[in-house]
């Protein structure tokens, strides 16, 4: 969930410093955009990956600790819950044969911290939610100990000024409250980031929004939360809950969250961050000693602290990012739509989707958006977070159809044509896409999958609900070795 902060209780006046130097560091981005040098040299990628950890019962292993201090490995890192592990894989190009090394990669490091979890008798998973949460295992002293979490925590809970209720209405529905944002922890995620230029960036994350639907149809993970089947991929329902910070009073304004889809199509990588110190009150007004219209002057490369904190704690389902590497800054898009697995192949053929797509729709001659309203993209999202791959989605042209007949009649066509242009060799291209169409032809994703496990194994042996979701999450769990795409894998 971002940067490491410390501890500390902030004042009037540490506000007050905040605002004006987060004013002063969007100021310097402006300036930067106009004429400053980003690196663009290569188009690269990177790929973020939640884990989980369950213990021999197929629950929750609160082992986090014990397993990274195990591993003592760079690439993996905290997250919110005791349960959970963060994955960040090297950026690379996936030109010729990056998607492979991105398999080899990722499966030979999940394969290494399960083993450490085993030292402790436990499982790493890749799934979007833990089917087997409870509300005893999300509670504020499973939060991790990265101080940054608790100090989120209270300010968010603050700034509510209450619990947080947690009322999600899907096939069965859940009314929860919780004194804490511990419930987010089940929210476990697979995040894509594209380096882009300043003047390609908005038509990158237009795209981006513009195909999260269908995204999300595809990769539903989630159809599980305390026991209830609520929607395909319920992470989006509970991220959007669980991190509120809004009371009921200005929720009833209409008053934007901080977990949002947006509201408009963009003209500059600008818009988002603006929107960002327009719209939101900061969480973590924690200020940087650097002085970033100093440091343009004197020719050098503002690190812009206080705009890219501010920047993580706005949960946008597409991310501008500013960073800095070797020395040079550069943007990214940041893809937050989809959840964890199910398995490797399933990821990376997810990411070859969204790599290809985009970039087709980029190049295309005329722009989605001008065609496809914002507040279709956002309704085309939702649907599908509800129903996953039936979901019903708007297509300029195509009127309303099913998600899976919108990516075989027009997406695939232009995931082939965008990985083309990206150079991805021809057999690795075929096969990861070959997934895709195999979910649209099957209507198997990872929540279909999960769902039909789970009535099948109710109506065959009697099991009550929490016991069948055990079973299933031993069944999933056991397939991921073997990294088989879902759409391949039996009820039984």
């Amino acid at each position: 969930m971002g940067e490491d902060v410390s501890s500390v209780a902030f004042t009037r006046e540490d506000r007050t410093r905040y605002r004006r130097k987060v004013r002063r560091c969007l100021d310097v981005f402006a300036l930067m955009l106009n004429d400053f040098q980003f690196d663009v040299g290569r188009t690269l990628t990177g790929l973020e990956l939640e884990l989980n950890l369950i213990d021999a019962a197929a629950e929750p292993a609160m082992l986090n600790q014990q397993v990274l201090a195990s591993l003592a490995d760079p690439l993996f890192q905290t997250e919110l819950g005791l349960f959970n592990l963060e994955l960040n894989a090297r950026p690379r190009v996936i030109a010729g044969g990056g998607f492979d090394d991105y398999e080899s990669d990722l499966m030979t490091a999940i394969s290494k911290a399960d083993d450490r979890a085993r030292k402790f008798d436990a499982n790493v998973v890749v799934i979007g939610i833990l089917p087997t949460l409870t509300l005893r295992h999300t509670i504020y002293d499973n939060l991790s100990g990265n101080p940054r979490y608790r100090l989120l925590n209270d300010q968010i809970l603050e700034s509510r000024g209450g619990d947080m209720p947690i009322d999600i209405r899907g096939v069965e529905r859940l009314q929860v409250e919780t004194d804490s944002i511990a419930p987010e922890a089940a929210c476990t995620s697979a995040q894509f980031h594209l380096q882009v230029a300043p003047e390609t960036f908005a038509s990158y994350w237009n795209a981006s929004q513009a195909i999260a639907g269908a995204q999300l149809a595809l990769g539903a993970n989630s159809p599980y939360l305390y026991g209830r089947r609520l929607w395909a991929e319920t992470r989006i329902a509970l991220f959007e809950q669980a991190t509120d910070t809004r009371p009921d009073e200005l929720r009833a304004q209409g008053v934007r969250r901080r977990v949002w889809f947006g509201e408009r199509w963009i003209t500059s990588i600008f818009d988002l961050f603006e929107e960002n110190v327009r719209y939101f009150p900061a969480l973590l007004p924690i200020c940087d000693s650097e002085d970033p219209v100093e440091v343009l002057a004197d020719g050098g490369v503002p690190r812009l602290a206080e705009l890219r904190l501010h920047n993580g704690t706005v949960y946008r389902w597409n991310r501008p990012v500013y960073d800095i590497m070797d020395g040079r800054p550069h943007l990214r898009v940041e893809n937050r739509v989809l959840p964890a697995g199910p398995t490797v192949v399933d990821l990376l053929a997810n990411a070859a989707f969204y790599f290809g797509v985009v970039r087709e729709l980029v190049e295309s001659d005329r722009p989605l958006w001008s065609s496809l309203t914002f507040s279709e993209a956002e309704a085309n999202f939702y649907r599908a977070a509800r129903d996953g791959i039936t979901a019903r989605q708007y297509w300029p042209l195509l009127e309303e159809l099913d998600a899976a007949e919108l990516v075989l009649g027009t997406l695939l066509p232009m995931a082939y044509a965008g990985l083309d242009k990206f150079g991805v060799r021809a057999d690795i291209r075929d096969r990861l896409l070959g997934i895709i169409e195999g979910r649209c032809l099957t209507r198997r994703n990872g929540a279909t999958w999960q769902v039909e496990t789970v009535r099948h194994v109710e109506e065959t042996t009697g099991m009550s609900r929490p016991s069948a979701l055990r079973e299933m999450l031993r069944r999933y769990a056991d397939r991921l070795p073997a990294n088989e795409p879902v759409h391949t894998w039996s009820y039984d």
